[in-house]
């Protein structure tokens, strides 16, 4: 009907005899340099090589491993002190959430979380951080509070009011000790949903702020 349609392809290249001569061994090993390219950079191309066999198997194992580290509770959470200085006390903790690897030791929280939420795996870690933090800071003094971060994808593709809704209720935290921290880019793909949301959360009593504030694209 006269329309431009532009169209892209990503490609996964395996090589005979050097990847392998089997039909199935060159496909297999061509659709893993496929899922990199993909990941990385649509539109493009790649060549399979071991280390990129090995990084993406990696990646699927640990993929494996984080679901059954949420759903058995694996996890630890820290709390990083917030001093209030002018009156010299603890005013909020932050959460930071840690995974100790059985085989590859402590993975680093920016590698795991990204992983998460590739995986479609960050709602229910979002959730079971969101919780701990909750049941913790019921044992501190009331007059401390708790800040928790939300990725922005737990935000936009999950009713992250309701979970937050259903915690405070579960955990009979006062709402107003929860202080919810979000990025600049919750504002990005739809701003009158997440100001409808924001402001949903807010009449909670729940605080809210903004994450890293300058560093991306306000």
């Amino acid at each position: 009907d006269n329309h431009d349609i532009n169209i892209s392809a990503s490609i996964g290249i395996s090589m005979a005899p050097r990847d392998g001569v089997e039909p199935d061994v060159l496909l297999q090993h061509a659709d893993v340099t496929l899922y990199h390219v993909k990941a990385n950079s649509r539109g493009t191309f790649a060549y399979y090589s071991r280390d990129l066999g090995e990084a993406i198997q990696l990646k699927r194992e640990l993929e494996k491993d984080l679901k059954e580290a949420i759903r058995t509770n694996e996890l630890s959470v820290h709390f990083q002190p917030l001093v209030n200085v002018s009156a010299s006390r603890i005013s909020t903790c932050e959460a930071l959430v840690r995974w100790k690897h059985a085989k590859y030791g402590n993975i680093p929280p920016d590698r795991f979380i990204r992983i998460a939420e590739e995986a479609n795996l960050i709602h229910d870690l979002g959730e079971l951080v969101l919780r701990i933090s909750m049941e913790e800071c019921l044992l501190w003094p009331n007059n401390v509070s708790v800040a928790v971060n939300v990725s922005s994808i737990q935000f936009h593709r999950y009713d992250i009011y309701q979970t937050i809704f259903d915690l405070l209720k579960d955990t009979g935290l006062e709402p107003h000790r929860l202080q919810i921290e979000v990025t600049e880019s919750v504002m990005l793909d739809d701003v009158e949903e997440a100001a409808h949301t924001l402001s949903q959360i807010s009449d909670l009593g729940v605080k809210i702020s903004l994450d890293d504030f300058g560093t991306g694209f306000s």
